[in-house]
């Protein structure tokens, strides 16, 4: 605050006049303008040495500006800014003059009284410009004409930017800035005239009139504050004619002078420009340029003479200075101007009377007019300040001012001053007063100027002389102070009070009384003796401390009255219990909060005092889970909280004070343990092993299964959410989100048969949450007669990773366009050959199966040994009478060694596993099992060529059949999966034989119904006993058997009649069974399965 207040003159002259009470100084203050309210500009006392006790500093003249403070003189801004631009003084100053806010300050020496008189204080604060205006252009747009042909060099005046701010706050500088087709004709330079920077546009280039008539230029002027302040403005130059010559004034600048209160239409002066040019262009107009709104009120100029008239009365008083320019533009179709400085000093008038005004000073207030005064006040007691000012100038405001009339007061100088247009006076008394002779007075005072003719005024006060009672009674001392212990009895004594009066009679006379009606309630006084009793028991704990006033009235009219303060301080009794703030207090904690953290605060306090108040506190019982801080009454746990396992906790607190009797209390604490989201839900419906049947004809919204789950946090942290994540490429299914209900969404379609893993995400509302997964699995299909392959697929599903999804049959558009295709081809090419050789052949080998067939039996003669293969095949040939090795049965062995066969390997690419092509040894045209058995099978892929003979149109087919459906075949160790459910790739051991020496495998298929439909070639399997034909079940290395549906590609079969049709099978037990597959449905029979090298 210090740097804000620059003191920049001391005091000159303080002269202490004890006679006349007259001083003299010269205070000046620098401040800043726009300061934030209670800004300290000065201090009276310590900068000027004035009396910084005893005495009362009063602001008399700046408000609102300023305000003082009554002890220390400091003076202060307000919450009215000081705008140096808006102050009516400093409106119009000249460059370089500086602007200042006066201010009044009287000092009553409070000790003396009033009769002793005020001293007033004059001051001025020279209001700092601060840069807080920006200097602006008269117009966003400035137009400048040159005419064309201008000689280079030319000079032409730019419209200047005015700034409100001074100084190097104002106008610093102004900058041009060209396009690229003005940068070589325009530049600017300054010239300076009278301090003021004019700005100039250069001609640089030649300007050409039909090339281009106008530019458009930027001039931007900059303030010298800092941060410097700017604008821009544009500039926009046409080019005119050749218009040679522009107007030019008889002088650079004029001056006049103008007598305020001139008449309407008295003229001014006159300005003069002349043209060289002839016609036209030699005719001038004249016009105000950059005038205020001030001057376009009070003048007015003739356009064709350049005499400026009075256009309303000008007030010397309001404005007494006037500037302006004068531009002078002929009249040339491109005409050109040129301006001149204009300045009006305003001539004063003696038109003002002086001004008298009458306030009070100090402690001396005026009411409407009137002031008053006691008649023991010494001669020379000021009782009115009196200021007389003329707002003329010069002799007209040389003012003398006295009192008329016979009374006994005069004016005094209240301060000496040089300032003849503003005096002051204190109006003080010339003799004692006396009430009893004149109770009154009207005080007149004439003040007159020295104009010609001379003008005055008068002004009036009233003063009111008031009879005294010199004396007030006094206290000594004027604080009583006692102690008195609670729980007294009433009526007690607690002290004596006494005052004295230096006056007599009965202005001596006094009363005492309690002033405060509050305190009557508990004590009175006796009124005469000054006596204080207790009228009630007192009790510490509600009030431990009264303080009230007792006064001493004399009996003088009017009543003097002195006061004092008496303290009671009731001493304190142990007879309060500790107290809890509640009667019950209820915490909760988050869980998993570690040991020796922070559960609770209790508050306990004790209405007593000292030791009677000090409290302890202890746990009950103590059972070491909680602990309790003495002081601080913080609860501390001592264990780790489980909401799971205990959610509440409840125990008891005893506070004790140190008193003697000491007294208890106790309270009760429960501790709720808030849920924390420590558990994540957990599935308890389905099982991710099970599944669900479906038809494709199932509506949709039918109820396909419903996720159950639970959660055993509580709140938000166990509501739950249900959530598809995957499995649902199509759309098919929706769920739930608050029940888990899963529906049907739409119809199903052929390429959506097959196994459906949906992946449902179980999540709950905590923050952060937790999850679970689930697995949905829906089978689609028309029957579902072989439960061990939907089994199977679901299995492979458990091990197949979440972000794949398994829906239906992905190459299902693709069979049905293959199906066509190789049908046609098939048909065409070799249908008739096909038959002709699948009579023979199953005519053979219907004499060969009539002694039947028994599973896991060596046959004398192997019925299902492969055949010889094609031509260009590598294998070798089955050795004659050498039986396959029987295959293991399907048991409760094989199914715990089906879990382990699903833990397969994934491989990242299925193209980087190569599929295997087995031959079979049936005739071509039999329905096609590649196409009806596809899954994510660990087994190698096989390709089966069929053997039965196509039959009719109806897709019919009949084959006998061993009682376990028994296929011995061969295969490598890789596995592709290419099937409806599962484009994934498993691999297992590596390759153990070479492509010249194919061994055997066996493999047993079976239904889940023989006599079901055998539509439905997703309720087949096939059993891998794992063991070639030269291998027994003790010597292969296998973890056990495999089970699952074959995944048979389907762009590797041929059809074996042109229409697509199976022929009939005569079965050599049953006689003729006719089993119907529309394509590409399949028959489970027996064969045996060679391996392939190459994926087609």
């Amino acid at each position: 605050m210090a740097a804000l207040r620059l003191k920049v003159l001391s005091v000159l002259a303080f002269c202490l006049l004890i006679s006349c009470n007259a001083a003299s100084t010269d205070i000046l203050y620098r401040v800043p303008e726009e300061q934030p309210p209670n800004t300290l500009i000065g201090s009276l006392a310590s900068d000027e040495g004035l009396p910084d006790t005893g005495h009362l500093y009063k602001l008399e003249v700046g408000s609102p500006y300023l305000r003082v403070d009554g002890k220390t003189g400091d003076i202060y801004t307000t919450e009215t800014p000081i705008d140096r631009e808006m102050m009516r003084d400093c409106r119009n100053l000249f460059e370089g003059r500086k602007c200042f806010l006066e201010f009044e300050v009287s000092i009553t020496d409070m000790v003396k009284g009033i009769g002793s008189g005020p001293r007033l204080i004059e001051g001025r604060i020279e209001v700092l410009d601060i840069n807080d205006n920006t200097p602006q252009f008269s117009s966003p747009i400035l137009t400048l004409s040159i005419p064309e042909n201008t000689h280079i060099g030319a000079h032409f005046a730019v419209p200047t930017a005015t700034d409100k701010d001074s100084g190097s706050n104002g106008v610093a500088e102004y900058s041009l800035s060209t396009g690229p087709e003005a940068d070589q004709l325009f530049s600017l330079q300054m010239a300076v005239d009278t301090d003021e920077m004019l700005p100039q546009l250069v001609v640089k280039g030649n300007l050409d009139r039909e090339r281009k008539d106008s530019y458009d230029l930027n001039i931007r002027v900059v303030d010298g504050g800092k941060p410097a302040r700017a604008s821009s403005a544009l500039l926009r130059v046409t080019v005119t004619d050749q218009n040679d010559n522009a107007p030019k004034f008889e002088r650079s600048h004029y001056e006049a002078e103008l007598p305020e209160n001139s008449l309407v239409g008295h003229s001014v002066l006159q300005v003069r420009a002349n043209d060289a040019d002839m016609g036209i262009n030699g005719e001038i107009e004249y016009s105000l340029h950059q005038a205020s709104e001030t001057v376009q009120r009070l003048l007015r100029i003739d356009r064709s003479t350049g005499i400026i008239f009075v256009k309303n009365p000008v007030d010397r008083e309001e404005e007494n200075f006037l500037k302006f320019f004068v531009v002078a533009k002929d009249r040339g179709p491109n005409s050109r101007s040129s301006k001149v400085l204009v300045n009006i000093n305003v001539r004063d008038q003696n038109d003002n009377a002086p001004a008298i005004e009458i306030r009070g000073i100090g402690l001396v207030t005026h009411h409407n007019g009137v002031a008053n005064i006691s008649e023991d006040m010494p001669v020379g007691t000021p009782v009115a300040l009196v200021q007389v000012s003329d707002r003329d100038e010069g002799e007209n405001a040389v003012v003398t001012c006295v009192v008329a009339g016979d009374v006994p007061f005069q004016l005094r100088p209240a301060i000496e001053s040089a300032n003849d247009r503003k005096r002051k006076y204190f109006l003080q008394t010339t003799t004692l007063l006396d009430y009893e002779r004149v109770k009154d007075y009207r005080i007149e005072i004439v003040a007159v100027d020295s104009g010609n003719p001379a003008l005055s005024s008068t002004n009036s006060l009233k003063v009111q002389v008031t009879d005294m009672n010199d004396n007030s009674p006094t206290f000594s001392p004027t604080l009583l102070e006692v102690d008195f212990a609670e729980n007294n009895h009433p009526g007690d004594k607690v002290l004596d009070v006494v005052a004295t009066d230096a006056d007599s009679g009965t202005n001596a006379e006094l009363a005492y009384s309690i002033i405060e009606r509050s305190a009557t309630r508990l004590f009175e006084i006796d009124g005469n003796t000054g006596e204080v009793r207790v009228k009630n028991q007192l009790d510490r704990e509600e009030t431990e401390r009264y303080e009230f006033r007792v006064a001493a009235a004399d009996k003088g009219v009017p009543s003097k009255t002195g006061t004092a303060t008496v303290v009671i301080n009731v001493l304190d009794r142990n007879d309060n219990d500790p107290k809890f703030m509640l009667s019950g207090y209820s915490f909760s904690v988050i869980e998993n909060m570690a040991p020796l953290n922070p559960v609770g605060v209790v508050t306990v306090t004790d209405a007593d005092k000292g030791d009677n108040a000090r409290v302890r506190l202890f746990v009950e019982p103590d059972n070491g889970k909680f602990v309790i801080q003495n002081g601080t009454g913080t609860i501390l746990s001592s264990i780790s909280f489980d909401r799971e396992r205990e959610s509440t906790y409840t125990f008891r607190l005893k506070a004790v004070d140190a008193g003697d009797p000491a007294r208890s209390s106790y309270v009760g604490v429960t501790i709720n343990v808030l849920d924390e989201n420590d558990n994540a839900p957990y599935v308890t419906k389905p099982s991710n092993s099970s599944y669900k049947y479906l038809t494709p004809v199932t509506p949709p919204d039918t109820r396909v299964e419903v996720v159950e789950a639970e959660d055993i946090d509580s709140g938000p942290n166990a509501e739950l959410v249900y959530t598809i994540t995957g499995g649902n490429p199509y759309g098919l299914f929706h769920i739930s989100p608050t029940t888990g209900e899963i529906t049907l969404a739409q119809e199903f379609s052929g390429k959506h048969s097959g196994l459906h893993r949906l992946v449902v995400k179980v999540s709950d509302k905590g923050k952060p949450p937790r999850h679970t997964t689930a697995l949905v699995h829906v089978f689609v299909n028309d029957t579902k007669s072989n439960v061990s392959v939907i089994e199977a697929l679901v299995g492979h599903s458990l091990y197949t990773p979440l972000d794949r999804d398994i829906a239906g049959d992905p190459n299902y558009a693709h069979g049905q366009r293959s199906n066509i295709l190789y049908g046609c081809l098939a048909g065409a090419a070799v249908v008739i050959p096909i038959i002709v050789a699948v009579v023979i052949i199953r005519h053979r080998l219907q004499k060969e199966t009539k002694s039947g067939y028994q599973a896991g039996k060596k046959e004398s003669k192997d019925l299902y040994a492969p055949k010889q293969g094609p031509k260009n095949g590598k294998g070798k040939k089955i050795k004659k009478g050498k039986a396959p090795k029987p295959a293991k049965p399907l048991e409760e062995d094989e199914e715990a060694s089906l879990q382990k066969s699903l833990k397969f390997n994934l491989i990242n690419d299925v193209n980087d596993s190569p599929r295997i092509h087995l031959p079979l040894n049936y005739p071509p045209g039999s329905p096609d099992l590649g196409r009806h058995y596809r899954s994510n099978s660990p087994l190698p892929s096989i390709q089966l060529q069929p053997q039965s003979p196509s039959a009719s149109k109806k897709h019919q087919a009949v084959q006998d059949l061993p009682a376990t459906n028994t296929f011995v075949g061969t295969g490598d160790n890789n596995s592709t999966g290419s099937d409806q459910y599962s484009d994934y790739s498993y691999k297992a051991n590596p390759p153990k034989y070479s492509s010249k020496q194919l061994p055997h495998r066996r493999v047993t298929f079976s239904t889940a119904n023989q006599s079901q439909d055998l539509q439905d070639a997703s309720q087949h399997s096939y059993y891998d006993s794992g063991l070639e034909e030269s291998e027994t079940p003790s010597s292969k290395s296998s973890s056990g058997p495999r089970i699952g549906p074959l995944a048979l590609p389907e762009d590797h079969y041929e059809r074996t009649t042109p229409d697509g049709s199976i022929g009939e099978i005569e079965h050599p037990e049953n006689g003729k069974t006719r089993w119907s597959f529309p394509s590409p449905s399949i028959p489970l029979f027996t064969s045996t399965i060679y391996p392939s090298k190459h994926i087609q």
